[in-house]
């Protein structure tokens, strides 16, 4: 698939994602994106523990979506 495929399919379901999705698509993007800048083979686990902090956080606040209701998410896609 050519870069701008990937781009266009990623706009396409971006608004069927809810804010606690996209919150998590964001991190995951703003990791990638630092790992990258850091042009390592290795994981700053200072990085590492933050990531999993935060997600822990949010886990914690009720801040994620379960297998099930996934599930029923995908059906409407």
């Amino acid at each position: 698939m050519t870069a701008s495929a990937l781009d266009t399919e990623i706009k396409k379901y971006l608004p069927l994602l809810g804010n606690e999705e996209k919150q998590s698509l964001l991190s995951v993007i703003r990791s990638f994106l630092s790992l990258k800048k850091e042009n390592s083979d290795t994981v700053d686990i200072d990085l590492y523990n933050k990531e999993i902090d935060e997600a822990m956080s949010r886990i914690n606040n009720g801040i994620y979506t379960t297998h099930e209701d996934l599930e029923k998410e995908m059906e409407s896609w």
